[in-house]
Protein backbone atom coordinates (compact mmCIF):
# COMPACT_ATOMS: atom_id res chain seq x y z
CA UNK A 1 0.00 0.00 0.00
CA UNK A 2 1.63 3.21 -0.72
CA UNK A 3 1.42 5.96 2.40
CA UNK A 4 -1.88 7.80 2.59
CA UNK A 5 -2.31 10.65 5.14
CA UNK A 6 -5.48 12.41 5.54
CA UNK A 7 -6.90 15.13 7.90
CA UNK A 8 -8.43 14.04 11.47
CA UNK A 9 -10.36 17.30 11.69
CA UNK A 10 -10.08 21.36 11.13
CA UNK A 11 -8.61 21.40 14.60
CA UNK A 12 -5.52 19.27 14.49
CA UNK A 13 -4.53 16.07 13.58
CA UNK A 14 -3.89 12.92 10.13
CA UNK A 15 -4.10 9.61 9.88
CA UNK A 16 -1.74 7.52 8.69
CA UNK A 17 -2.24 4.42 6.45
CA UNK A 18 -0.06 2.71 4.09
CA UNK A 19 2.96 1.99 6.23
CA UNK A 20 3.54 -0.92 8.32
CA UNK A 21 4.95 0.29 11.64
CA UNK A 22 7.23 -3.02 12.41
CA UNK A 23 9.58 -2.46 9.62
CA UNK A 24 11.72 0.60 8.66
CA UNK A 25 10.64 3.60 7.21
CA UNK A 26 12.19 4.68 3.71
CA UNK A 27 13.66 7.92 3.35
CA UNK A 28 10.99 9.40 1.36
CA UNK A 29 8.01 8.25 3.98
CA UNK A 30 9.86 9.03 6.57
CA UNK A 31 10.34 12.57 5.25
CA UNK A 32 6.99 12.84 4.20
CA UNK A 33 5.64 11.64 7.67
CA UNK A 34 7.98 14.23 9.54
CA UNK A 35 6.75 17.16 7.48
CA UNK A 36 2.72 15.87 8.38
CA UNK A 37 3.54 15.68 12.09
CA UNK A 38 5.17 19.13 11.55
CA UNK A 39 1.80 20.64 9.77
CA UNK A 40 -1.00 18.58 11.64
CA UNK A 41 0.53 18.18 15.37
CA UNK A 42 -0.99 14.72 15.69
CA UNK A 43 -0.59 11.83 13.76
CA UNK A 44 -2.59 8.58 13.91
CA UNK A 45 -1.15 5.30 12.71
CA UNK A 46 -3.83 2.74 11.75
CA UNK A 47 -2.14 -0.69 13.34
CA UNK A 48 -2.48 -3.46 15.38
CA UNK A 49 -0.40 -3.76 18.69
CA UNK A 50 3.08 -4.23 19.28
CA UNK A 51 6.04 -5.03 21.07
CA UNK A 52 7.63 -2.52 23.64
CA UNK A 53 10.87 -3.32 21.60
CA UNK A 54 9.25 -2.90 18.34
CA UNK A 55 7.38 0.52 19.18
CA UNK A 56 10.34 1.64 20.42
CA UNK A 57 12.28 0.88 17.18
CA UNK A 58 9.14 2.98 15.57
CA UNK A 59 9.48 6.03 17.82
CA UNK A 60 12.88 6.29 16.78
CA UNK A 61 12.20 7.79 13.46
CA UNK A 62 11.10 10.53 15.31
CA UNK A 63 13.54 11.19 17.74
CA UNK A 64 15.26 9.87 20.68
CA UNK A 65 12.97 7.99 23.48
CA UNK A 66 13.70 8.97 27.01
CA UNK A 67 12.86 6.95 30.49
CA UNK A 68 9.52 8.36 31.92
CA UNK A 69 9.86 9.87 35.57
CA UNK A 70 7.76 7.04 37.86
CA UNK A 71 10.08 3.64 37.60
CA UNK A 72 7.40 1.36 38.64
CA UNK A 73 5.68 2.17 34.73
CA UNK A 74 8.64 1.55 32.54
CA UNK A 75 8.28 -1.45 30.49
CA UNK A 76 11.05 -4.43 31.50
CA UNK A 77 12.05 -5.29 28.09
CA UNK A 78 12.57 -1.82 26.79
CA UNK A 79 12.14 0.81 29.82
CA UNK A 80 11.75 3.82 27.71
CA UNK A 81 8.54 2.63 27.17
CA UNK A 82 5.79 2.98 30.06
CA UNK A 83 2.54 1.03 30.55
CA UNK A 84 -0.65 3.19 31.48
CA UNK A 85 -3.47 1.78 33.28
CA UNK A 86 -6.59 4.06 33.61
CA UNK A 87 -8.89 0.83 34.35
CA UNK A 88 -11.59 1.28 37.20
CA UNK A 89 -11.53 -1.94 38.92
CA UNK A 90 -14.51 -0.77 40.82
CA UNK A 91 -16.92 1.14 41.83
CA UNK A 92 -14.97 3.47 44.26
CA UNK A 93 -12.33 3.70 41.84
CA UNK A 94 -14.72 5.95 39.62
CA UNK A 95 -15.21 9.70 41.42
CA UNK A 96 -18.48 11.71 40.32
CA UNK A 97 -16.67 14.57 40.26
CA UNK A 98 -14.00 13.51 36.95
CA UNK A 99 -11.91 16.74 37.53
CA UNK A 100 -10.51 14.72 40.96
CA UNK A 101 -8.56 12.70 38.11
CA UNK A 102 -5.65 13.61 36.89
CA UNK A 103 -5.54 12.78 33.00
CA UNK A 104 -8.83 15.24 32.77
CA UNK A 105 -6.47 18.11 33.50
CA UNK A 106 -5.73 19.97 30.14
CA UNK A 107 -1.68 19.55 30.68
CA UNK A 108 1.22 18.74 28.28
CA UNK A 109 3.91 16.06 29.17
CA UNK A 110 6.90 16.62 31.24
CA UNK A 111 6.47 20.50 31.31
CA UNK A 112 8.06 20.17 35.15
CA UNK A 113 11.17 19.27 33.23
CA UNK A 114 13.95 21.76 32.52
CA UNK A 115 13.86 19.81 29.17
CA UNK A 116 10.37 18.71 28.70
CA UNK A 117 9.76 15.71 26.05
CA UNK A 118 8.52 17.51 22.57
CA UNK A 119 6.59 14.66 21.54
CA UNK A 120 4.23 11.76 23.02
CA UNK A 121 3.63 8.47 21.42
CA UNK A 122 0.52 6.29 22.71
CA UNK A 123 -0.40 3.19 21.49
CA UNK A 124 -3.88 1.53 22.77
CA UNK A 125 -3.12 -2.05 23.87
CA UNK A 126 -7.41 -2.61 25.77
CA UNK A 127 -10.10 0.04 24.82
CA UNK A 128 -13.28 0.87 27.06
CA UNK A 129 -16.73 0.11 24.65
CA UNK A 130 -17.49 3.61 25.28
CA UNK A 131 -15.62 6.85 26.71
CA UNK A 132 -12.06 6.78 27.51
CA UNK A 133 -11.74 9.38 24.57
CA UNK A 134 -8.18 11.57 24.54
CA UNK A 135 -9.01 15.36 23.56
CA UNK A 136 -6.19 17.73 22.53
CA UNK A 137 -6.22 21.70 21.89
CA UNK A 138 -3.83 23.27 19.20
CA UNK A 139 -2.34 26.05 21.25
CA UNK A 140 -0.81 27.36 17.70
CA UNK A 141 -4.41 28.38 16.70
CA UNK A 142 -5.27 29.68 19.90
CA UNK A 143 -2.55 31.88 19.98
CA UNK A 144 -2.23 32.70 16.37
CA UNK A 145 -6.10 34.45 16.92
CA UNK A 146 -5.37 36.47 19.62
CA UNK A 147 -6.39 40.21 19.28
CA UNK A 148 -2.74 41.78 19.17
CA UNK A 149 -3.57 43.66 22.67
CA UNK A 150 -3.72 40.12 24.60
CA UNK A 151 -0.62 39.07 22.77
CA UNK A 152 1.24 41.90 23.73
CA UNK A 153 -0.05 40.77 27.13
CA UNK A 154 0.85 37.96 27.21
CA UNK A 155 4.40 37.66 25.19
CA UNK A 156 7.20 37.74 26.99
CA UNK A 157 5.70 36.33 30.44
CA UNK A 158 7.42 33.00 32.35
CA UNK A 159 5.16 30.14 34.46
CA UNK A 160 6.88 28.20 36.72
CA UNK A 161 5.77 24.85 36.44
CA UNK A 162 5.82 22.44 39.37
CA UNK A 163 5.72 18.84 39.91
CA UNK A 164 2.27 19.44 41.27
CA UNK A 165 0.24 22.84 42.10
CA UNK A 166 -2.27 23.85 44.18
CA UNK A 167 -3.61 25.14 40.74
CA UNK A 168 -5.29 21.67 40.45
CA UNK A 169 -7.93 19.93 42.00
CA UNK A 170 -6.27 16.09 41.52
CA UNK A 171 -3.01 15.62 43.57
CA UNK A 172 0.15 14.40 41.23
CA UNK A 173 1.25 10.43 41.82
CA UNK A 174 3.34 9.80 44.61
CA UNK A 175 7.23 10.13 43.91
CA UNK A 176 9.82 8.29 45.54
CA UNK A 177 12.85 10.28 47.17
CA UNK A 178 15.13 9.76 43.82
CA UNK A 179 11.81 10.88 41.54
CA UNK A 180 11.64 13.74 43.84
CA UNK A 181 14.94 14.77 43.22
CA UNK A 182 14.26 14.73 39.95
CA UNK A 183 11.18 17.27 40.05
CA UNK A 184 12.48 20.43 41.38
CA UNK A 185 10.57 23.29 39.93
CA UNK A 186 11.26 25.25 36.37
CA UNK A 187 10.32 28.26 34.88
CA UNK A 188 9.15 28.60 30.40
CA UNK A 189 7.76 30.98 28.73
CA UNK A 190 3.94 31.07 28.76
CA UNK A 191 4.39 31.45 25.08
CA UNK A 192 6.81 29.20 23.28
CA UNK A 193 8.47 29.69 19.81
CA UNK A 194 8.82 26.29 18.17
CA UNK A 195 11.94 25.01 17.07
CA UNK A 196 11.31 23.58 14.09
CA UNK A 197 9.32 25.64 12.77
CA UNK A 198 9.62 28.79 14.82
CA UNK A 199 5.54 29.42 14.75
CA UNK A 200 4.24 30.90 18.40
CA UNK A 201 1.93 28.86 20.68
CA UNK A 202 0.64 29.06 23.89
CA UNK A 203 2.97 26.71 26.31
CA UNK A 204 0.31 25.75 28.73
CA UNK A 205 -0.28 23.08 31.48
CA UNK A 206 -3.21 23.00 34.08
CA UNK A 207 -1.67 20.21 35.56
CA UNK A 208 1.64 21.65 36.21
CA UNK A 209 1.36 25.85 36.13
CA UNK A 210 1.76 27.17 39.40
CA UNK A 211 1.97 30.30 39.11
CA UNK A 212 2.82 33.32 36.99
CA UNK A 213 6.78 34.50 37.54
CA UNK A 214 6.97 37.58 39.38
CA UNK A 215 3.06 37.95 39.57
CA UNK A 216 1.04 38.66 42.52
CA UNK A 217 -0.90 35.36 42.94
CA UNK A 218 -4.46 37.14 42.42
CA UNK A 219 -3.08 38.59 39.15
CA UNK A 220 -1.47 35.20 38.23
CA UNK A 221 -4.27 32.89 38.92
CA UNK A 222 -6.58 35.47 36.67
CA UNK A 223 -4.18 35.65 33.89
CA UNK A 224 -3.60 31.55 34.02
CA UNK A 225 -7.32 31.17 34.23
CA UNK A 226 -8.33 33.27 31.43
CA UNK A 227 -5.94 31.42 29.38
CA UNK A 228 -7.61 28.70 29.52
CA UNK A 229 -11.07 29.61 29.11
CA UNK A 230 -9.41 31.30 25.76
CA UNK A 231 -7.57 27.54 24.55
CA UNK A 232 -10.85 25.38 25.17
CA UNK A 233 -12.76 27.00 22.68
CA UNK A 234 -14.49 24.23 20.29
CA UNK A 235 -12.41 25.49 16.97
CA UNK A 236 -9.59 24.76 18.68
CA UNK A 237 -10.62 20.87 19.36
CA UNK A 238 -9.90 17.18 18.55
CA UNK A 239 -11.48 14.33 20.45
CA UNK A 240 -9.59 11.13 19.25
CA UNK A 241 -11.97 7.91 19.70
CA UNK A 242 -9.56 4.92 20.36
CA UNK A 243 -9.11 2.13 17.88
CA UNK A 244 -7.42 -1.26 19.53
CA UNK A 245 -4.07 -0.91 18.01
CA UNK A 246 -3.99 3.24 16.93
CA UNK A 247 -0.51 4.77 17.53
CA UNK A 248 -0.74 8.40 18.00
CA UNK A 249 2.14 11.09 17.85
CA UNK A 250 1.69 14.05 19.10
CA UNK A 251 3.62 17.42 19.87
CA UNK A 252 3.96 18.47 23.11
CA UNK A 253 5.32 21.66 21.93
CA UNK A 254 1.79 23.45 20.65
CA UNK A 255 -0.84 21.03 21.98
CA UNK A 256 -2.26 19.94 25.38
CA UNK A 257 -4.20 16.71 25.74
CA UNK A 258 -7.00 15.50 28.45
CA UNK A 259 -8.58 12.23 29.16
CA UNK A 260 -12.40 11.73 28.97
CA UNK A 261 -12.26 9.33 32.47
CA UNK A 262 -16.02 8.71 32.02
CA UNK A 263 -15.99 4.63 31.13
CA UNK A 264 -17.72 1.88 32.41
CA UNK A 265 -16.14 0.20 35.56
CA UNK A 266 -14.26 -2.74 34.91
CA UNK A 267 -13.97 -2.40 31.11
CA UNK A 268 -9.38 -2.21 30.72
CA UNK A 269 -7.98 0.55 29.16
CA UNK A 270 -4.64 0.16 28.73
CA UNK A 271 -2.11 2.19 26.41
CA UNK A 272 2.06 1.70 26.57
CA UNK A 273 3.63 5.25 25.92
CA UNK A 274 6.84 7.04 24.47
CA UNK A 275 8.35 10.15 25.38
CA UNK A 276 10.94 11.62 23.01
CA UNK A 277 13.60 14.21 24.01
CA UNK A 278 13.19 17.48 23.72
CA UNK A 279 15.25 20.83 24.59
CA UNK A 280 14.61 23.91 26.90
CA UNK A 281 11.23 25.72 25.55
CA UNK A 282 12.32 29.40 24.30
Amino acid sequence: MALNILPLSDALGAAVTGIDIRRPLDADDTAAVRDAFLEHHLLCFRAAPVTAPEFCAFARHFGEPQKQLLRAKRDAAAPEVSVLDSTYRSDADKPDDQRMIRLTGWHTDDSYFALPAKATMLQSIEIPQSGGQTRFLNMRKAYADLPATDKQRVDGLRAVHCYDTRRAPARASALTNVETGETTDVIHPLIRTHEDTGVKSFYFNANRIDRIDGMAPEQSDALLDWVQNRIVQPQYRYDHEWRLGDMLLWDNRCLVHSVNMDFPVGQPRRHQRILLQGVRPV
